[in-house]
């Protein structure tokens, strides 16, 4: 299962560094002259100051971060939101034995079906069945449940 999972990560950085390479070349090529078209200047990687005999590419730096939102936001609506609808989608339903509850006189969480607390081992009683939980099936029954 690692190597499997291992592949994939190699194939997802290669297919990455190809789309950061395609998206560069569209910010270069398209967008930028686009912009440039309605600020006055034609080609932003051309766009730099000096300061005591330093050149600072100010336009490089537009193109780049340009190409990052891009990237960024492809991969968020294209990859991350339609991943976690998919697991929401696929998660399984909280068992009772894994959920917890507050103590009501130490705040501490217990187990949601304890009667006494293991921190404070005060008395909490039994809770009822929350809505939208249904037991096990081979959940055994209290004696106060039969």
């Amino acid at each position: 299962m690692q190597e499997l999972s291992s592949f994939y990560l190699a194939v997802c950085i290669v297919i990455g560094a190809a789309f950061t390479s395609v998206i560069q070349a569209l910010v270069k090529g398209m967008i930028t002259p686009i912009i440039g078209v309605f600020g006055g200047i034609p080609d932003f990687s051309e766009w730099y100051f000096t300061v005591n005999n330093s050149r600072f590419a100010i336009g490089e730096f537009i193109n780049a971060l340009l190409s990052f939102l891009i990237i960024a936001t492809v991969v968020y609506f294209l990859i991350v939101l339609p991943i976690n609808a998919l697991m929401d989608r696929f998660k399984p339903e909280e068992s009772l034995e894994l959920r917890k509850r507050d103590c009501p006189r130490c705040l501490s969480k217990v187990p949601y079906r304890a009667d006494r607390c293991a921190f404070c081992t005060a008395d909490i009683g039994t809770a009822e069945m929350p809505a939208g939980v249904r037991p096990a099936v081979d959940e055994p029954r209290l004696p106060s449940q039969t």
